[in-house]
């Protein structure tokens, strides 16, 4: 089973060190269109660019350096030229930038410059050329000669920009480029949480459930939990590390609590403005509401959230079918019930639990301690205070805000009067003393 790397703090914080990454062979564009892309990105819009130094091309290696770059950065262009395959450290570096945007939802965009897409997907042509040499060179290394060919056949199968020169004007491609990537970066992010603790494998399996490698079909998810146990923050979390991948985007937030104070009307046209990018979308009835819903975005790729869904009548007004949108959406809804995901047909479905003893602790600490480290004569009582969290996050993140900065005494008490309050559901229990 092939093993997956977990999302780095950077990809749901949003921390990026590069907006945009460049994959590009030097002797082809370097002068002409990727210097002109780079200087038009990083000094005409201020979007940071990373571009590597001839120099750090040594061999086929990747550098720690250029690595540490790939890894911070927030979107991938690769520029595909008529020599990109006779570079084995293009090759390479192709392959890693590759893993990253499928294991981290990262946003890949290919230029095909001067080159047809059909001849990186065959390897034909020069890329053909190229390889032959490679077959040759790396005869014993037949795993990572393939490694190469997947990762072109990959690329040369996503949605990108042509470009023929004399046939165009180069800078209105540039020009396309750089409106893409500015559209994707000025997007804001969510605040995601203060402490981000045991995120990462929740993240994970979400974003596995979600099929991000397909654009094939619709894809719903549901996320289900009890009442504090982080299903917002996850669905946060997800929001940050894929949305540079949709057309537009929405995250839907307290929909139980908006429905009672505004209607599903008014929640149908924040769906519609925010995905659309038009302000005043007004909405007059339900039933007129579903009707632009699909006619307006079953054609785009999207990216919808919808937060704290407790009824049918929110999915049926929201999300009611496969067919609404484009393919290659995903949809995600948090729920508390399990059993309304099954209701409206939802089959990949993730259970958000309890975190782990070491985990609740770590969190639990970082707001009573406000670190991860502590006096050794609260050691007892802050695993007695977990233990009475259960492993809830919301518990244990209020409960250790309230206990910083006490005296062993207080922390005592408190605890006492706690656990003094005995309810079936922990987080009553907690909902009541506070």
């Amino acid at each position: 089973m092939e093993q997956q790397t977990l999302p780095s703090l950077s990809s749901f914080t949003c921390d990026w060190t590069y907006d945009v990454f460049l994959s590009f062979r030097g002797i082809d564009t370097r002068n002409n269109f990727t210097g002109n892309l780079y200087n038009y990105l990083q000094h005409q819009r201020g979007i940071q660019t990373f571009i590597d130094d001839e120099q750090i091309q040594k061999g086929e290696q990747i550098t720690p350096t250029l690595l540490q770059a790939i890894k911070e950065s927030r979107i991938f262009i690769a520029i595909f030229s008529p020599n990109y395959a006779s570079s084995t450290f293009c090759l390479t570096e192709l392959v890693t930038i590759l893993e990253c945007s499928k294991s981290q939802g990262r946003l890949f965009l290919p230029v095909f410059y001067d080159v047809d897409p059909s001849h990186i997907r065959n390897i034909t042509g020069t890329y053909g050329e190229a390889f032959a040499k490679h077959e040759v060179m790396f005869r014993g290394e037949k795993k990572k000669v393939q490694k190469w060919r997947d990762a072109l056949h990959q690329a040369a199968n996503m949605s990108g920009w042509h470009f023929k020169p004399g046939f165009e004007s180069e800078y209105k491609l540039i020009g396309k480029i750089v409106e893409e990537v500015s559209i994707k970066i000025n997007r804001v992010p969510l605040h995601v949480a203060d402490n981000p603790v045991g995120l990462e494998s929740r993240m994970l399996e979400v974003t596995s459930l979600l099929g991000l490698e397909s654009d094939e079909r619709v894809n719903m998810v549901g996320i289900y939990g009890i009442r504090g146990i982080g299903k917002s923050t996850t669905a946060r979390a997800v929001h940050n590390l894929i949305a540079d991948q949709f057309e537009g985007v929405c995250f839907l937030a307290d929909i139980r609590e908006r429905e009672i104070h505004h209607g599903l009307v008014q929640l149908q046209e924040t769906l519609l403005s925010e995905i659309l990018g038009e302000k005043d979308i007004k909405v007059r009835d339900v039933y007129k509401g579903i009707s632009l819903i699909k006619r307006r975005l079953q054609r785009k790729k999207v990216l919808l959230i919808l937060d704290d869904v407790d009824n049918e009548k929110q999915l049926q007004a929201l999300v009611g079918g496969h067919d609404w949108f484009g393919f290659g959406s995903k949809i995600i809804i948090t729920t508390r019930d399990k059993h309304l995901l099954a209701t409206h047909g939802i089959v990949k479905v993730y259970e958000v639990k309890q975190l782990e003893n070491e985990k609740a602790l770590d969190l639990f600490s970082r707001h009573a301690f406000k670190n991860k480290t502590f006096d050794p004569g609260y050691a007892n009582i802050a695993k007695r205070a977990v233990s009475y969290c259960h492993g809830l996050p919301l518990a244990l993140e209020v409960i250790g805000s309230q206990l910083f900065g006490k005296s062993l005494a207080v922390w005592k008490s408190s605890l006492d009067k706690y656990e003094r309050v005995l309810r079936k559901d922990i987080h009553e229990n907690f909902k009541s003393k506070l």
